[in-house]
């Protein structure tokens, strides 16, 4: 009603030059705050900014060549968000089927682990000094930063406590503690390796194959693609994976490693810092009966995916305990479908092909670390004072880039100078 108010009284001038200078001094105010607005954007623009708008770009030039050929990825793929990331707020269309059958181009898996290409690889194989790093993360004695508490949650079947730590340079990092009741360390192992089941509990995942196996140790090459959050395109992981058995003691570590066998895409975009290892173990179940019927899995993930990362922390926050209910359920169809003797699958199969280890062999790793790391007991030290605000800033931007429109350029905007402006209340 104001603005429709003031251009009657602008209309009702009684000249039509009295009516353009009206209208001129009315419009310059906007105009100078759409140019500052523009330039104050453009000179905060955030590094990820550029990543953002190539996918963008990416996603129009796909559009363009699925309209002129057959052969392609066909439409923008699903613009749902990560469970780990930000929540729902902007969907986008999208056809599974298309998607799933475009990465139906896999090369055919290599079973030969003495080959001349994996020979030529080797550097990039999972191998024992990935073990190693496994060894001081589970026992909290690899020389990085304190741990901080973020939550402890629980169910009657599951129970679960996360950590998380900044280092200073690299994505944040997370360690997480999920203790299943009645589930052995063995069925756990199998669960977490078969991705031909896991597309049954985890819905992120769209499409899984394997590129490369070793049947003497187990060492597997995966191909992941899993959906991404709003503006950017859909991620490809090149995944290599092996176990290493001490007892019923099971580290697995899988991490990113380079193929080059598989080309890169524009769609879609593969992320190459990809880290996430864990330990499972048998404990005593919390019924307090003494007996070993409960499984711990010690897990350490971190990747960068190309989202801002303080942004990608208060995603995580917020959809961090949603998620992980969610696989406390999965596994409990895993265990009846493997109790009804239904045949396991590859995967599965090669999540039995473990390297042996013993306990002094793990015990020299450990006595080879550096100093311990402490562990926080909550994040109460983060100076809450300000972190108030600069949830406030993020969350504000979050909420707006969302209402606004679906504009890359102008979330961009948004979120740098969101980021900006809680640094800038950080260090005051």
């Amino acid at each position: 009603m104001g603005l429709a108010s003031v251009l009657l009284e602008i209309l009702s001038r009684p000249t039509m030059g009295d009516v353009l200078s009206e209208f001129m001094m009315f419009m310059a105010p906007l105009w100078v705050a759409v140019i500052v607005g523009v330039l104050v954007g453009w000179a905060w623009k955030p590094k990820w900014a550029d990543l953002a708008c190539r996918d963008l770009m990416d996603s129009f030039a796909s559009k363009d060549s699925s309209s002129s050929s057959s052969v392609g990825f066909g439409s923008i793929p699903s613009l749902n968000f990560l469970k780990f990331q930000l929540p729902t707020c902007i969907s986008g269309g999208s056809d599974d089927g298309v998607q799933r059958n475009s990465f139906d181009v896999s090369p055919p898996i290599n079973s030969n682990c003495s080959s001349s290409q994996l020979t030529s690889e080797k550097s990039l194989a999972v191998a024992e000094d990935d073990l190693e790093h496994l060894c001081r993360l589970v026992e909290v004695k690899d020389g990085g930063p304190a741990w901080i508490h973020m939550m402890n949650r629980s169910t009657s079947t599951m129970s679960y406590q996360a950590w998380r730590r900044d280092p200073e340079n690299g994505p944040p990092q997370y360690r997480s503690s999920t203790v299943f009741e009645d589930a052995t360390p063995e069925m756990v192992r199998d669960f977490f390796w078969d991705d031909e089941f896991r597309s049954k509990w985890d819905d992120m995942l769209i499409h899984s194959s394997t590129l490369e196996e070793c049947p003497t140790t187990g060492t597997m090459v995966v191909q992941w693609v899993r959906k991404f959050p709003f503006f950017c395109s859909d991620r490809e992981y090149i995944i290599g994976r092996r176990i290493w058995e001490s007892g019923r003691l099971y580290y697995c570590v899988t991490k990113g490693v380079p193929r080059s066998s598989v080309p890169r895409r524009n769609k879609p975009r593969r992320v190459d810092l990809f880290y996430s290892s864990w330990c499972i173990r048998a404990v005593e179940s919390r019924r307090g009966d003494g007996q070993l019927t409960a499984c711990e899995v010690l897990l350490f993930h971190h990747e960068d995916m190309g989202i801002p990362w303080e942004i990608a922390k208060l995603g995580v926050r917020q959809g961090m305990w949603g998620a992980v209910k969610k696989i406390d359920p999965g596994l409990r169809a895993y265990q009846k479908e493997r109790a009804s003797g239904a045949s396991i699958s590859r995967s599965a199969f090669m999540a039995q092909i473990n390297t042996k280890v013993s306990a002094d062999y793990l015990r020299s790793l450990e006595s080879c670390s550096g100093d311990s790391a402490e562990v926080e007991t909550s994040d109460a030290s983060e100076k809450p004072r300000n972190n108030i605000p600069k949830l406030l800033v993020v969350g504000g931007a979050v909420a707006l880039a969302c209402t606004l429109d679906r504009g890359l350029l102008t979330k961009a905007v948004i979120f740098g100078v969101a980021r900006r402006f809680a640094n800038f209340g950080r260090r005051l």
